[in-house]
C-alpha cells in the first residue's frame, strides 16, 4: 500500500503524468549518471518519448519537465518563477550542465525525440541515454509515467517485488471489502486505519503536518487561481474565467438562490484547474488533471459545513487516500492507460469519500459514496483539446466536484447498504479502460480533440 503522501504530491502543472513524472525521471536518470565510470565521456543526452507521452507531450510540456530534470530541478521544490529563464537559457546556449562542471550538448529539436509507438508495458515511456561523441550509448534507462506523478523504471516494472522494501503495516488491504472488514474488526474509521498505517512510515505529529502542508498548498491553487488573469498558456487562447467569476459571485450575491454553493464550488474547482494549466503549483489529487476536484470540495466543506477544524480536514485527506489506493491497487489512475474515468472518476470517487468521513459518516457510507462517486463517471474518455489540459478538463473538474457532493449526500442519506460494491465498480472501471479505443485515452487523436476546431 502507498503512503498518502504518494496520492497526494505537490507538483507543477499543467499534468502529473506528462510534466511531473518525466521531470522526476530525467532527474533521476541525471543523479545515476554520477556512478558510471566514463562520466568525462559523455557528450550529449538524449531523452526518447513514447505514445501518450510523445502524441500529447508539446501540449503538457514534457519536453520543457525534461529540460527541468536535467539541470537538476524537481517539481515539488523548482522556482515557479525561474522555470522559465532556465528553459531559455539552455534553448539559447544549446548545452546542459551536468552534474558539477561537466557541460554536455543539448539540442531540443534533435535531442528529445517524439516517437508516437507505445512501448509495450505502457502508454506513457521514456527512454533516456547519455551518448559520447561518436554517439555510443554509454548509459541508458527507461521509465514510465504510470499517473499521479508516479514513476518506475523498466527494472521496476519487470520486477516489482525484487526489492525488499516493504513495511510491516498493522492494517494491510488491497480491496474496499478488506478495508470495511478491517474496519468492523477494529471499530476503526477508515481514517484512523490509514493514519495507523502512516505511523509506521513517520511519527504523527509528522504526518500531520505534511498534511497541513497539503492543504495549504491546496488552498494556495485556489486562491492564486482566483487573483490571476489573462490568457492560458498554448495555442488555444483560452482566457482565465475564475477571476471574472469570483468578482461576480462577491460583488452580485443573490441571497435567494439557494444553488449559490453549486456556482462557488465550480469557481473553486476551475480557479485551481487554471493554476495548473498555467503550470503553477498544485497537489496531484491524485493526478494534475483532476487537481482541482479535492481542493474545491474541501474549501465547500469549510465554508458552508463550517468545517475549519483541523482534524475533520486531516480525517477528509487520508479516507479520500485511502480510495485512492484502491484504484491504484486494482486499476489505475492514468489518462493514457483507462481515460479520463481514471482521473477526474477516481477524484469524484475519492472527495465523496472524503467528504461523507468529514461529515460523520460510517465506514459503510464512505465506502458506498465513493462507489458512487465512479460509477457516474465511467467511460470518461481524455480527449484533451490540442493536448493541453484545458478543453475539456477545467470544467469537467467543476463538474466532478458538484458530482462528488451529490454522492456524499446521497450516501449520508442512506445506512451505507448498497447494491453495487465499490470493488466491483473499481474492477469495471478497469475492463472499460482497457477496452476503450487509444484515441480516446489522452492521445488527442478522437473525440473533442478532433472535433473542436482550433482557432
Amino acid at each position: 500500500m502507498n503512503s498518502t503522501f504518494d496520492i497526494f504530491k505537490i507538483g507543477i502543472g499543467p499534468s502529473s503524468s506528462h510534466t511531473v513524472g518525466p521531470m522526476k525521471a530525467a532527474h533521476s536518470f541525471l543523479t545515476e549518471l554520477k556512478n558510471i565510470a566514463k562520466l568525462a565521456s559523455i557528450a550529449r543526452i538524449q531523452a526518447q518519448l513514447y505514445g501518450s507521452l510523445s502524441l500529447t507531450g508539446k501540449g503538457h510540456g514534457t519536453d520543457k519537465a525534461i529540460i527541468l530534470g536535467l539541470t537538476g530541478e524537481l517539481p515539488e521544490t523548482v522556482d515557479i518563477d525561474s522555470i522559465a529563464p532556465m528553459i531559455q537559457a539552455v534553448r539559447t546556449s544549446g548545452k546542459l550542465h551536468l552534474l558539477s562542471e561537466h557541460w554536455v550538448a543539448f539540442d531540443e529539436s534533435k535531442d528529445i525525440i517524439f516517437n508516437d509507438q507505445s512501448l509495450p508495458e505502457h502508454a506513457n515511456g521514456m527512454r533516456f541515454l547519455a551518448l559520447d561523441g561518436s554517439g555510443n550509448i554509454l548509459s541508458q534507462k527507461t521509465f514510465y509515467s504510470i499517473g499521479g506523478g508516479a514513476i518506475v523504471s523498466q527494472s521496476e516494472y519487470d520486477c516489482p517485488y525484487g526489492v525488499s522494501n516493504c513495511i510491516d503495516l498493522p492494517f494491510s488491504f488491497n480491496s474496499a471489502d478488506e478495508l470495511l472488514h478491517m474496519g468492523k474488526e477494529s471499530g476503526l474509521s477508515i481514517a484512523r486505519i490509514v493514519m495507523e498505517n502512516e505511523k509506521k512510515i513517520a511519527p504523527e505529529n509528522i504526518v500531520a503536518q505534511k498534511l497541513r502542508h497539503i492543504l495549504e498548498v491546496m488552498a494556495m491553487s485556489i486562491d492564486n487561481g482566483c487573483s490571476k488573469e489573462g490568457l492560458l498558456p498554448g495555442r488555444l487562447g483560452i482566457p482565465r474565467r475564475a477571476r471574472g467569476l469570483y468578482r461576480e459571485l462577491t460583488a452580485h450575491v443573490k441571497l435567494n438562490d439557494p444553488l449559490i454553493p453549486m456556482d462557488w464550488v465550480s469557481l473553486w474547482a476551475i480557479a485551481a484547474c487554471e493554476e495548473n494549466a498555467a503550470g503553477g503549483r498544485i497537489v496531484t489529487a491524485p493526478t494534475n488533471g483532476a487537481a482541482g476536484i479535492i481542493p474545491a470540495v474541501i474549501r465547500f466543506y469549510k465554508q458552508f459545513y463550517n468545517g475549519k477544524d483541523e482534524q475533520g480536514l486531516f480525517v477528509f485527506l487520508l479516507t479520500a487516500a485511502a480510495i485512492g489506493f484502491l484504484y491504484q491497487a486494482n486499476a489505475s489512475i492514468s489518462g493514457a492507460e483507462v481515460g479520463c474515468q481514471g482521473e477526474v472518476g477516481v477524484a469524484c470517487s475519492m472527495a465523496a469519500a472524503g467528504l461523507t468521513a468529514a461529515l460523520g459518516g460510517t465506514n459503510a457510507q464512505i465506502e458506498n459514496a465513493a462507489e458512487i462517486g465512479m460509477e457516474h463517471n465511467l467511460g470518461l474518455t481524455c480527449d484533451p483539446v490540442a493536448g493541453l489540459v484545458q478543453v475539456p478538463c477545467i470544467e469537467r473538474n467543476a463538474m466532478g466536484a458538484i458530482k462528488a457532493i451529490n454522492a456524499a449526500r446521497l450516501a449520508l442519506r442512506g445506512d451505507g447498504s448498497h447494491k453495487v460494491s465499490l470493488d466491483k465498480v473499481i474492477a469495471t472501471m478497469m475492463q472499460t479502460g482497457e477496452d476503450m479505443k487509444e484515441k480516446y485515452k489522452e492521445t488527442s487523436t478522437g473525440g473533442l480533440a478532433v472535433n473542436v476546431v482550433e482557432c
